[in-house]
């Protein structure tokens, strides 16, 4: 070839070659302008669902919403008039149809917000914070010399044709324990790979404490856990996966926890997830024992260790329930359980296998796991004799438990304090036109009101509210106990004159919530104006005393491993919008006038009927918007508010311990107590070595 035929094709391949770079680099931009997209759609159909839910009843709602939903549909029309979406039409239709697709529906990573991590993240925490040393190993040994008893573990791990190198790194996990007293079952479930049984030959042989059986035929994981079952002699149970790993202290944690806890029937860590590069990602940072949130979501997971004749008295894994097993397995061995009896140890003792068939990866990976996961919860509600319908939750396999209610539903007395509430009508308008609760009275407490507008409303409105004149200085606690005095409902709720209804099932969610055995208060999700989440439950701690969990996240977030999305346990809830059982709180004796009169008495109460014995639980089904002021409203000037918080604060801390405010059950020790978001605490506050 001649050096100008040579130099003419190399040419064109140059062109051809920046061609292709340059579609590729459009290739991207449409991507990115798709996702906009399809954010923008996914907020534009919820915020119309819930126009079309509320037109009939409401119009004040309605344009509310309508306002939101023009903003979303300026906001697309601006994302297609961009010059490049215009531009590439026909390359976004051919991109389309080359790549075998139309646009792709969100999955589990665009809906979920990871936790911030500040100064290079997750790996620089666990190099810190979470790495076992000879100092952090030396002190686990001498605490595991002190124990009273040494209880031997049996791991079980169900195999069928791992990758080889996972499968010898799963069992070298199990070697590598700092806890000598173990055995490791393994059941192969007919792996058709020959080098899997080579693996698994080698390691028996050269360990008389890795047990192996090979089944005749192929069962699942469910048939062959419970054959793995069959080789336990050690009097707990841990379950591992076969391409997974065990943290070389895990056993060592797991045999302290049960030392300090004898009559433990189940214990379960903390958990994260290991990358193709072998790289630490994605901690799961779990609350303590969680019976509602359970039946949303499998938190218990891995590390997942349960004593062995509670298996067995459940009867092992149930075939049919693959994907799910460990779940429905958990849900029954914790039905012969005091929740107490379940204990959490905070501590990453498991990292997941990330890989393209793994359920860490994605659920979309086994959907026969969601399926599973919601048959397992319905069996469970029928064995405990719960009346409730269970549905999907998004695409994360989470359960929506909706509980039944008996017929009369308990009768719910409203209170609303006000003074002059610019706000209230459209509150009062909002509970009135919208609620479908079947058994309800508003009742407003009339705290010394002037304006005119307020009182003309209050006087036109006596046919569906009764309105209680209270003219002493401002106190909300004291205005809300004498309110509840001279109310008879047997379900108290708490309402600010600054809430709006959004939907009308707000009050039947609630007390539907309320009703369940051992719960004294329930909270609502609450939103700023802009859709932004302004309360989820309550966080122990944060800032010193206390704070709003999730603050500032989007409306339709999943929130930190789908805790937006699932009704859960919390230590308190916000008075701006509660229902607290009439017992419960005559049994504490409502709000503490004396030392909380305005700032921080829910926190106090909620604290109180905890300490009575009664669950608080935080609901995402309700939802009201709250305008509350955007920021914390604690930090700028030097005022009356400001103070009145510091010395409310200072109360609290005294009351029930700055510790003991720092060890939320709800909120784990290695998240942050100088945020709302559920990132890392920078240091946490318990270390690697420490026993739970």
């Amino acid at each position: 070839m001649s050096g100008a035929a040579w130099a003419a094709r190399q040419k064109t391949h140059d062109g051809v070659g920046e061609q292709d770079a340059a579609l590729e680099e459009a290739q991207r931009e449409i991507e990115l302008l798709n996702e906009a997209l399809r954010q923008l759609q996914l907020r534009r159909k919820a915020e119309a669902d819930a126009i079309f839910d509320t037109f009939r009843h409401y119009d004040v709602v309605q344009r509310h919403l309508a306002g939101l939903l023009k903003l979303r549909e300026d906001q697309l029309e601006e994302v297609y008039n961009t010059k490049v979406i215009r531009y590439t039409s026909k390359l976004r239709n051919m991109y389309s149809r080359l790549r075998g697709r139309g646009p792709v529906a969100a999955t589990a990573d665009t809906l979920k917000e990871p936790p911030i991590l500040p100064d290079g993240g997750y790996q620089r925490w666990v190099e810190l914070y979470d790495t076992i040393d000879d100092q952090a190993r030396a002190l686990i040994e001498s605490r595991l010399r002190a124990m009273s008893r040494q209880l031997k573990i049996s791991v079980i791990m169900p195999t069928y044709n791992p990758p080889v190198d996972m499968l010898r790194s799963a069992i070298e996990s199990v070697r590598n324990q700092i806890y000598p007293n173990w055995e490791l079952c393994i059941a192969d479930d007919c792996s058709t790979d020959p080098a899997v049984m080579q693996v698994l030959e080698e390691c028996a042989a050269t360990d008389p404490r890795v047990k192996l059986i090979r089944r005749e035929e192929n069962g699942h994981i469910s048939a062959a856990s419970n054959t793995a079952l069959s080789l336990v002699t050690g009097e707990w149970v841990a379950l591992l996966d076969h391409d997974d790993i065990l943290t070389k202290h895990a056993l060592a944690m797991v045999a302290l926890a049960l030392d300090a806890h004898p009559d433990a029937g189940l214990v379960y860590s903390d958990e994260d997830k290991l990358d193709v590069a072998d790289r630490r990602i994605d901690p799961f940072f779990k609350p303590d024992f969680d019976p509602l949130l359970l039946l949303g979501q499998n938190f218990v997971s891995h590390l997942g260790v349960f004593r062995k004749d509670l298996v067995d008295r459940v009867g092992g894994y149930r075939v049919g329930y693959e994907g799910s097993q460990d779940w429905d397995l958990t849900l029954r061995v914790s039905e012969l359980l005091d929740p107490s009896q379940v204990v959490h140890v905070p501590h990453v003792l498991y990292h997941w296998r990330v890989h393209a068939s793994s359920t860490a990866s994605l659920v979309s990976a086994k959907p026969y796991a969601v399926v599973a996961g919601q048959r397992a919860v319905v069996d469970h509600l029928a064995r405990t004799g719960r009346r409730a319908r269970t549905t999907y939750v998004g695409q994360l396999g989470f359960n929506r438990v909706t509980w039944e209610m008996d017929d009369p539903a308990p009768r719910v007395s409203i209170i609303v304090p006000t003074r002059d509430g610019r706000l209230l009508p459209r509150c009062i308008d909002s509970v009135c036109g919208l609620t479908q609760y079947p058994n309800f009275e508003v009742v407003v407490v009339d705290n010394a009101s002037r304006s005119r507008p307020t009182l003309e409303y209050l006087r036109g409105n006596e046919h569906r509210i009764s309105v209680i004149r209270d003219e002493r200085p401002f106190s909300h606690s004291a205005l809300n106990n004498h309110a509840v005095a001279h109310t008879t409902g047997e379900v108290v709720c708490l309402l600010s004159d600054d809430t709006e209804v959004i939907s009308g099932s707000w009050l039947t969610e609630m007390v539907s919530q309320l009703v369940q055995p051992g719960v004294g208060a329930v909270g609502a999700k609450l939103y700023y104006g802009d859709g932004r989440v302004q309360h989820a439950g309550v966080l122990l701690g944060v800032f010193g005393t206390a704070a709003h969990a999730h603050r500032n996240f989007d409306r339709l977030a999943t929130g930190y491993f789908g805790h937006l999305q699932l009704a859960h346990g919390v230590s308190a809830v916000t008075a701006a919008c509660a229902v607290i059982r009439r017992e419960a709180w005559q049994q504490v004796g409502g709000f503490d006038e004396a030392n909380l009169p305005n700032v921080l008495n829910d926190v106090d109460l909620c604290l109180r009927l905890s300490e009575a014995g009664w669950n608080i639980v935080w609901t995402p089904y309700a939802e009201l918007f709250h305008d509350e002021s955007t920021g914390r409203g604690l930090e700028g000037d030097e005022g009356p508010e400001l103070n009145s918080y510091k010395q409310a604060a200072a109360w609290v801390r005294a009351r029930w311990g700055t510790e003991g405010l720092r060890n939320d059950p709800h909120y784990n020790p290695n998240l942050t107590l100088d945020a709302e978001d559920f990132s890392l605490a920078w240091p946490p506050r318990i270390a690697v070595a420490d026993a739970c």
